[in-house]
């Protein structure tokens, strides 16, 4: 598992942790780029708005998020391309606890 504060340190930061959720605060500027790195079960919260792709192997999706939403994100392996002309601003809450009915779907970004 490929953790995004060793990835892309200059982009991921922990904020909070304890034995069941991490949290993570991610920021970045127009054109900004991730490597490929891991998430579990986790809340994402967007403190702005921001347009960005998002990829997983061979699969893309562009992503248009407003500021104040809090989304799902099942966990995923993926990496990230800020298209748009503003910074991203969001906050990840990482469940430590595996999910007790997985259907072992996949999904790509934010559902």
């Amino acid at each position: 598992m490929d953790d995004p504060t060793v990835t892309d340190p200059g982009l991921y930061r922990v904020v909070f942790e304890n034995d069941r959720v991490r949290v993570l605060e991610y920021r970045d500027e127009p054109g900004a780029q991730t490597h490929p790195h891991d998430h579990p079960d986790s809340v994402m919260i967007t403190l702005s708005s921001f347009r960005r792709r998002v990829s997983l192997g061979d699969e893309e999706r562009e992503l248009e998020l407003p500021a104040g939403q809090a989304r799902w994100l099942g966990a995923q392996r993926h990496s990230g391309h800020n298209t748009g002309d503003s910074p991203t601003h969001v906050f990840f809450v990482e469940l430590k606890e595996p999910a007790q009915n997985s259907s072992g779907t996949t999904v790509l970004g934010p559902v």
